[in-house]
């Protein structure tokens, strides 16, 4: 009797987690939103590399380091970034931050750090990134200040004076 029990609850067990029909072909490996806007469901054949998708357009830099503005960045870092980044060119969960400031534009790393989820999904060498670190960047819920605080600690961590 035990075994009928068991026999029947597996089968039971074995049902439920059976794929839903209403769900069948849902990506869950891309975060979920409700809002959507022109921006985030534009075509990916218009979409430029080297200022990713976002509102930040140009990013004035200065003429060189800001100093009260890389520690501020170097707090919000270690709140909502270094547990998956390092300072260096290792990757731990993502990829290190060395050099980051050389190879992309301030425009491109203020829109990823804002905006990443629409950048993930139409940047080929972001999806080339994903398959190396299976793990999606999470949104953080940067404000614009913070992103801006966040470039230039980048800045001072690549040497920038």
């Amino acid at each position: 009797m035990n075994k009928l029990y068991a026999l029947v609850f597996g089968l039971l067990l074995f049902i439920s987690c059976g794929k839903d029909k209403t769900n069948a072909g849902e990506d869950f490996s891309k975060s979920s939103s409700t809002e959507t806007s022109s921006e985030t469901s534009s075509d990916p054949a218009s979409y430029d590399p080297k200022r990713g998708e976002g509102k930040f357009t140009t990013v004035d830099l200065g003429t060189g380091l800001d100093v009260a503005m890389a520690a501020e960045g170097e707090k919000v870092a270690g709140v909502k970034c270094m547990s998956c980044h390092k300072l260096t060119d290792e990757r731990l969960v993502g990829p290190g931050w060395k050099g980051v400031t050389e190879r992309r534009t301030p425009q491109w790393i203020m829109n990823f750090a804002t905006n990443p989820d629409p950048m993930i999904d139409k940047d080929p060498e972001l999806q080339a990134q994903l398959e190396l670190c299976l793990l999606r960047m999470p949104n953080q819920s940067i404000t614009d200040d913070d992103a801006r605080h966040v470039l230039e600690y980048m800045r001072q961590n690549d040497g920038v004076k």
